[in-house]
């Protein structure tokens, strides 16, 4: 005896999406668009490359291949501006499914240049992996390198000027014993922040506002971002006692956005203990417990 077996319209609507997924899983993936950080370059990020390709495979990543090693020194907003335009393609053709930005240490910085100045972005979820988004004040290993004179009490007596602007990590050193100047002269993080006024600074947090998601990550063993709270959005006061996010002016006063973000639910935060700087895009058991869940 014959059977037949009839659909209805709802059924249909659930069962098209359905088989083409299970054809192709892969189009469910949203594009990862990765961002390196000082003195680093796409090479950095094979390990990363790979742990993507193996738990989300067909995914289409793209690890930006710019302002390569000495050349990730030039100035941020410089950097912003190229990135942007070899990003903003990649953006356009993932249309209105979006795209996952994974930003490592500097290259978190350059990504919130992009988020706040880019008024059509459709970025899901920022993952900002050790970042120094409050700024950077502490002796490391890479102020030794580029400033062997200079130890992080008196690094302001260059950062704070029109040359020591041109370097990338004078836009964000933010001595917390010298605020006002940093404020009057920082080029990038300042005018980021909205911690100085500037004629941009409604539009930017509209832009950053266009954000579903940002994941915040970082760790005391990192070694390099000084205070690892910063990769939080926390910071030093005057007397370098840690404030978090929450105690900052910056999200008392929801300059840029970030108090609504995080009181629309918008902002994960993980400390994540026994990572170095330069192994969080290394780590494979790192990437499955706190990078993986977010990429889908």
């Amino acid at each position: 005896m014959a059977t037949s077996c009839s659909l209805t319209m709802p059924t249909l609507l659930i069962s098209v999406p359905l088989f083409v997924w299970l054809v192709n899983p892969t189009l469910g993936y949203k594009p990862i668009i990765v961002v390196h950080g000082l003195f680093d370059s796409s090479a950095n990020f094979k390990n990363l490359l790979g742990y993507i390709n193996e738990s989300h495979p067909g995914t289409n990543v793209s690890i930006i291949d710019l302002f390569d090693h000495r050349e990730s020194l030039q100035p941020l907003w410089k950097q912003v501006e190229g990135f942007k335009e070899a990003i903003y393609p990649i953006m356009q053709n993932a249309g209105r499914d979006g795209v996952h930005l994974l930003c490592y240490s500097q290259g978190g910085l350059i990504c919130r240049g992009l988020l706040q100045t880019m008024p059509d972005h459709n970025v899901d979820t920022f993952i900002s992996l050790s970042s120094p988004q409050m700024g950077q004040y502490g002796d490391t290993d890479y102020l030794h390198y580029l400033f062997p004179t200079y130890l992080k009490s008196n690094l302001y007596r260059l950062c704070y000027t029109k040359m020591g602007q041109t370097f990338s990590i004078c836009n964000f050193w933010n001595d917390p014993h010298h605020h006002d100047m940093y404020v009057n002269t920082s080029e990038f993080l300042a005018p980021l922040n909205s911690e100085r006024p500037g004629p941009n600074g409604t539009e930017w947090r509209k832009n950053f506002l266009r954000l579903r998601r940002m994941v915040l990550i970082g760790g005391p063993d990192d070694g390099v971002i000084t205070p690892w709270q910063s990769s939080h959005f926390g910071f030093y006061d005057a007397n370098e006692t840690v404030q978090e996010m929450k105690e900052q002016m910056v999200y008392q006063q929801d300059s840029f956005g970030l108090h609504t973000l995080d009181k629309r639910g918008g902002i994960s935060v993980f400390s994540v203990p026994g990572i170095v700087h330069t192994m969080w895009h290394s780590n494979e058991t790192f990437y499955k417990q706190y990078i993986d869940k977010w990429l889908t």
